[in-house]
């Protein structure tokens, strides 16, 4: 099936949206790369630029579903694989481009994943994303059964070992890893707050998910520095507590929460939807006469 099309095979704008959405920032990192035929540097760059977009795609993926919950658009459902599949896609380049950076010399590629553990922690991931991308069509949920629900439940470890594997080929500048673990967390505690029977679509729910997912990122941040590191950590601790720009990780994720707050009332059946479809039906009628 095409990516522009419906499950009924109609076409349809929003899967269209999705669809070129992400296959921008594919196109912007391989144009350097293609551009100057293969050079070391825009290589090195890609390398890591399509890593970050696995992981963010990777959790776009998670959240649709939490989402739908909030916002009752139940249109996400249809983008699930989709999206799903171009995090694989990326990873897929993310691996190529680091062939290419080796010579495509697999003997030495192979043993710099036994050799590295960030580079073993990321070829895990790789290959659970691979066996996910493989069984995500519908002939294998047929044939998998009730198995395939738990065997698609790996990609919760795979999206840790994604972001452990951020880190450690971050080294200082955490700040990203720092911030889609925060966000990874987050995902987890709307999770958790559905699996308890607590309404998402509640300002005290995602209130309290928004404070402890970003007091989570900044407890995240500290552990990292404290264990990881020659920095001290008091000063990321501190740091954490201004209000300042670049605003730090465990702020982004915070504000990140707030926003579920604004945007769910804009939901199906949400109280400023309602709002502004009553005074559409006031609107109308005054502009005909």
């Amino acid at each position: 099936m095409y990516p522009w099309l419906d499950p009924s095979g109609r076409f349809s704008l929003f899967k269209l949206t999705v669809f070129v959405a992400l296959l921008i920032p594919g196109i912007v990192l391989l144009w350097p790369v293609i551009e100057q035929g293969g050079a070391t540097i825009p290589v090195k760059e890609a390398i890591l630029e399509s890593g970050e977009w696995t992981i963010r795609i990777l959790l776009v993926s998670l959240f649709l579903t939490p989402l739908r919950r909030i916002t009752r658009f139940s249109k996400l459902v249809q983008i699930r694989r989709q999206v799903g599949l171009a995090a694989f896609s990326y990873v897929v380049i993310h691996v190529v481009l680091y062939a290419i950076s080796q010579n495509l010399d697999l003997g030495r590629i192979a043993s710099e994943i036994v050799l590295r553990i960030y580079l073993t922690i990321g070829f895990v991931a790789v290959v659970g994303l691979a066996v996910l991308a493989a069984t995500s069509t519908k002939a294998a949920m047929r044939k998998l059964g009730a198995k395939w629900t738990k065997l698609h439940k790996l990609v919760h470890p795979i999206a840790v070992l994604g972001v452990v594997h951020f880190f450690l080929q971050s080294k200082i500048d955490v700040s990203e890893a720092t911030l889609m673990a925060g966000l990874y967390v987050a995902l987890m505690l709307y999770r958790f707050a559905h699996w308890r029977g607590w309404a998402l679509r509640s300002v005290l729910t995602l209130f309290v998910v928004a404070l402890i997912a970003g007091l989570a990122t900044a407890g995240i941040e500290y552990a990292w520095y404290a264990l990881a590191t020659g920095i001290p950590a008091d000063r990321v601790a501190v740091a954490n507590l201004e209000w300042m720009w670049p605003l730090r990780p465990a702020w982004n994720v915070f504000l990140a929460g707030l926003a579920m707050i604004v945007i769910y009332p804009f939901g199906r059946d949400g109280v400023a939807r309602v709002a502004l479809a009553n005074l559409g039906s006031m609107v109308r009628p005054s502009l005909r006469t």
